[in-house]
């Protein structure tokens, strides 16, 4: 068992209030957790209107395989245009 997480800090320019921030991070949680069968969830600055911390997470049974859906989600989160990614981590469970 394999399994890979990837901690995304994003800064969101346009949002102006804590409603507006909820909108963009459920839209990008969501649409991972169903176009990638992904564990998703926002994991830092809660109360900041423009920043978030989201965490991902998958489970595989290669390596390879982890590698390439994390790979995914990653292009996912950078292709956003309503956010502008400060840094992207990866990290290795055991």
């Amino acid at each position: 068992m394999h399994v890979l997480t990837l901690t995304v800090d994003l800064h969101l320019n346009e949002s102006r209030s804590l409603k507006m921030k909820r909108s963009v991070v459920k839209s990008i949680v969501e649409g991972a957790r169903h176009r990638f069968a992904v564990a998703a969830a926002e994991v830092d600055h809660h109360d900041q209107w423009q920043r978030a911390e989201i965490g991902f997470a998958v489970v595989s049974g290669t390596a390879h395989h982890a590698t390439d859906v994390i790979d995914e989600v990653e292009r996912f989160v950078w292709s956003r245009p309503e956010v502008e990614v400060l840094k992207a981590e990866r990290k290795w469970l055991e």
